[in-house]
């Protein structure tokens, strides 16, 4: 009976040992680095929280349009074909026939020019534009009436509740938890963030701000409050600290300005405090989050599962082995990183290939440069993250047994 009763409790507490029987020593000292971490955090969101009255002034500063002018929704009744697909001259082509759909002109038919690729983007009847309103120009008239936009409102709905529902049915609670930090995500960066950039406040302060408060939030809600988890949270927060500092060197010695296209211009004049260089940072801070924290997660995952499935693996075997896993993980996650940013460059790249000049001297762009440096720089905080995390798991795991 008495054996009986020992080999019941070494089986419990096998089970138990990958999550609960942690070393007391390395256990406070990652808790306690976290909780010093969390409160500067804290204090952090104090000291950079944006002037809400300057935010407010510089918030819709910028006149869209002039005074009067509306945009009211039309439905489509008929689109022409592009008019360099007609030989005839004299046929009618590129417009666009819609009814007025919502206010003091609801019911009204008009006719509407547009460009060559909107006619070709697959617009039929029944689908919604937005038209832009000029009351200057005499009631009826057809000049009153212009093209705006297209209404992609209701396929834009469709799919996200298609991404909500497929990603509750699948990964259930978990999935419910990661849109949840999603949405705490997205208040971070709307509430705090860009508020924050607008009015001036240092671009690496306030993205390490945010993204370590949105990376306490979402690790811990999606994945549990556990060891395991903190492990993972501070090898991202490591990560983190890795891209910030890679990035605030590479900014600088690259001579990037940060500024390109129109809203560069746009920022100057309106929002004149804003650091771009710093902006550039913040943006390659903030852009890594998501496969950085894919990274740790999956890294201490691996290191508890290793300790479970060998518990008498010294520390040293169970790093090497989790790195082998993590070797892996980095290979395919590049590849994420490079691609995601080259296409977001596609069309960018396309322009530059008709200029008369070699690849050499296109990379030196400004433009090119900029999404060279985004790609490396998370690559880097990327690739140094597997290793940290990977020995922060290695010295947190319960120790090997005899």
């Amino acid at each position: 009976m008495g054996h009986g009763h020992s080999h019941g409790h070494s089986h419990r507490a096998d089970r138990s040992a990958p999550e609960f029987e942690v070393a007391r020593a390395p256990r406070v000292a990652l808790l306690s680095v976290l909780a010093a971490v969390g409160v500067a955090t804290l204090v952090g969101l104090l000291l950079l929280w944006p002037d809400s009255t300057k935010a407010d002034d510089l918030q819709g500063s910028l006149t869209f349009a002039a005074e009067g002018v509306t945009f009211p929704e039309a439905v489509v009744s008929e689109v022409e074909p592009p008019c360099a697909e007609l030989a005839d001259e004299a046929a009618e082509c590129g417009r666009i026939h819609a009814t007025v759909d919502e206010g003091p002109d609801r019911g009204t038919d008009v006719v509407v020019e547009v460009p060559p690729q909107v006619s070709d983007s697959g617009l039929g009847e029944g689908d919604r534009i937005k038209l832009v309103s000029h009351p200057e120009e005499p009631d009826g008239g057809e000049g009153r009436f212009a093209y705006s936009g297209t209404d992609r409102s209701t396929p834009l709905w469709t799919l996200l509740i298609v991404f909500v529902v497929v990603v509750v049915a699948i990964a259930r609670f978990r999935g419910l938890m990661a849109l949840l930090g999603l949405a705490f995500a997205s208040a971070v960066v709307f509430v705090f963030a860009l508020p924050a950039l607008l009015t001036g406040e240092p671009g690496i302060a306030v993205a390490l701000v945010a993204a370590t408060s949105i990376m306490y939030v979402v690790l811990y809600t999606t994945h549990g409050f556990s060891i395991r988890t903190s492990t993972a949270l501070a090898g991202t927060l490591a990560g983190l600290g890795v891209t910030a500092a890679v990035g605030w060197w590479a900014v600088r010695a690259t001579h990037l300005s940060g500024i390109t296209g129109e809203e560069g211009g746009v920022l100057t004049t309106y929002a004149p405090d804003v650091s771009f260089q710093g902006l550039l940072t913040a943006a390659v801070i903030i852009a890594g989050l998501g496969v950085l924290n894919d990274v740790t997660i999956t890294q201490s995952s691996a290191v508890w599962e290793l300790r479970a499935a060998s518990p008498t693996m010294g520390r040293a075997e169970l790093f090497t082995s989790g790195m082998r896993i993590g070797r892996d993980h980095i290979a395919s996650t590049i590849y994420t990183i490079v691609f995601a940013y080259a296409g977001t460059a596609l069309a960018l790249m396309l322009v530059l290939q008709l200029y008369d000049r070699s690849t050499v001297e296109l990379i030196g762009t400004e433009e090119i440069s900029q999404e060279i440096v985004r790609s490396l720089v998370s690559s880097i905080g990327l690739v140094l993250a597997v290793p940290l995390t990977t020995a922060i798991a290695a010295l947190t795991v319960p120790g090997a047994r005899d």
